[in-house]
Parts: structure tokens; sequence; C-alpha cells
């Protein structure tokens, strides 16, 4: 259920945005809303785990296709001093998305069962649509992304980096984040609505973290992406000795989510640096690394829970997100510059 979405993000965000690259870009996000609220409402009548997993692939293809051509849509909006900020404004989405879709779809289930949670979701999903062609202007795609733009980037030293710490940061993160429930079940001994609790202030520690990255990413993207990591390293390294108690385990919680609420924008900035005049390409690559990371790190980090324990995931993904820091300081350490147009 985790796999298969980003899986097919990865395969997707490519495909879907070469094949459409002449259609107006408020048009390609409609569909993938309109995909979205299909999938809830299938979810919603599946009779069976198959139609259920049917819903997953339609989401998988939803994400890598929204995000390939949405992350990089701050530039068609606003005025270019305020790119970042708007990059910013349009992350806060994942955080927010933590914060407030978990915890309303976990109440409305509770409350009506997990089949209203998704006809619910399914009928804000379209009213999410009718806003987007209300309010969004129409977004011509005036340089469609071609595979050969794709492969040129890919030979692009500072692309190449850019995938590695994206890969070995979010490797980091959702091979364990993925199982932090487990892990407060099982050695912090938290209670069920401790842990709502707990994921709360991590979501909202992320939002935190996301302007904030926003905000440094521009002037220091070396400094601000190997900071986040290496704060998402020394916590879930610590949280195995300091997370047996409540209070050491919502202090890391905090410290990791303000770390990861900044990765996506950083890692879109990397990418959107290596490759400044490609903003849509540099979306596509920053998805497609984005979620087939996310895809590995669920399946690597459930492969060692079955086999070990919640902490060895935490030390295990804390040791990924320290490569991630000795990668930026070997990108440091060989003078690799931006391109100067950037």
């Amino acid at each position: 259920m985790m796999t298969m979405p980003g899986f097919l993000a990865a395969v997707s965000a490519p495909v879907v945005t070469v094949a459409t690259g002449r259609i107006d870009r408020r048009v390609m996000l409609g569909v993938f809303i309109l995909l979205l609220a299909l999938a809830n409402f299938l979810a919603a009548a599946a009779s069976s785990y198959w139609l259920v997993l049917v819903s997953r692939v339609m989401v998988g293809i939803t994400i890598g296709g929204f995000w390939s051509i949405g992350a990089g849509l701050a530039g068609q909006l606003v005025p270019a001093k305020s790119v970042g900020r708007a990059t910013s404004v349009i992350f806060s989405a994942v955080p927010l998305g933590s914060v407030l879709g978990v915890p309303l779809g976990t109440f409305i289930g509770d409350i009506a069962g997990w089949r209203t949670a998704f006809l619910v979701m399914g009928g804000f999903t379209l009213a999410v649509l009718v806003l987007l062609l209300a309010v969004v202007p129409p977004l011509p795609s005036d340089q469609a992304t071609r595979l050969d733009v794709l492969g040129t980037m890919l030979r692009s030293v500072n692309t190449r980096f850019a995938l590695v710490m994206t890969f070995l940061v979010v490797l980091a993160h959702f091979g364990t984040y993925t199982y932090v429930t487990p892990f407060l079940e099982q050695v912090t001994h938290a209670s069920s609505g401790l842990i709502t609790l707990y994921l709360l202030i991590y979501g909202a520690a992320g939002i935190a973290g996301n302007f904030l990255g926003g905000s440094t990413v521009g002037r220091y993207p070396r400094s601000t992406f190997a900071a986040a990591a290496a704060l998402i390293a020394a916590a879930t390294l610590l949280l195995p000795v300091l997370g047996r108690s409540d209070a050491g385990a919502v202090a890391l919680l905090v410290v990791w989510g303000v770390a990861y609420g900044a990765v996506p924008v950083c890692s879109q900035t990397w990418f959107s640096k290596a490759a400044p005049d490609s903003p849509e390409a540099s979306s596509v690559l920053f998805t497609a690394s984005f979620q087939a990371t996310i895809s590995f790190g669920a399946l690597a980090g459930g492969a060692v829970l079955d086999r070990s324990s919640p902490s060895t995931v935490m030390v295990l993904g804390g040791l990924a997100a320290v490569l991630m820091v000795l990668a930026a300081w070997a990108h440091w350490a060989g003078r690799f510059t931006w391109p100067k147009s950037s």
C-alpha cells in the first residue's frame, strides 16, 4: 500500500509529463485532481484488497504527474524575486497534509467508518478541483519537456549530486518515519492517543521547517540541505536512547519534523539550480527520485523491521542521513559550482 504508489509516481512523473508537454498545465492539474477523487471513491466502494490496490495505483499516477508539474509552477505564478517563497508555500502542502489530513481522515473513520472517510475526502477533492478552475489562471506550457532534456540533465554533475543527496535523505526519512508508530508503541510505550498527539506535534514542526528551509535555501543551498540531513541523523540515531521516555521522544520528533520539513524545498531547489533553464524537467527528476526513494525506503524499512526491531530501523536510517551529510561535504570539497545563469 505504501510501496506501489511511490513506484508508480516515480514512473508516471517523466512519462506523463513528456506525453502531455504541450497541454495547459492548469488542465493537467485538474485531470490529476479528478483522478485522485475517483481513486477515493473507488476505495470507498472496494469489496476486496485488489480494488483498494487499484485505487492506490491511481493515487501513485496522480502524485507523480501532479508534483512533476506543480512543483515548478512558482515561476509562472509570481515575480522572479518571490519564487523561493512561493516554492515554500507550494511545499507547505506536504507537512500540512500530515497535520490536517491524517488526523481528519482518522477522526471521520472512527466516527462513521473508513469508507465514509474516503467518500468525504473524494468530495473534498472535487471541491479543490472547482477551486483550481475558478482561481488559478491558465498556465500554457511554453517549453515542453522532452526525454532528451532529461537525459542532458542526468549527465550534469550537479544533477547527479542532487539525485544522490535526495536518495540518501529521503531513504533515511521514509525508511524510519514509516515505522515510527511501532517505535512509539514498543519502545516509548506511548498510548494510541499520545501517539496521535506526538505525530501532530511532528507535523506542526514540519510546517515551521518548511518555511525556515525555504527562507535560507536560496542563499545557502548546500548548508541548508546538509543541516536538515544532520538533524534527521541526530534525531533517528538518538531515538533508541532518548526515545524511551515521552519527553525525549517528543523533543526528537520536533527536531525531526523541523528537519524533514525543509527537505522537499531543499531538494527541489537543488534540481532547479542544476537546470535553471528547464524548470519542469528539474521538477520531473525531483518528483521521480523522491517518489522512487519513498517506495524503496518504506520497503527497506519494513524488511529491516521484520527481522530486527524499531530501534535498528532508526539507527540504519540515521546512518543513511550521515552519508548524505558526507555527500554534501564532498560536493563542497570538490568546489562544484552552479551554472552562472542560476
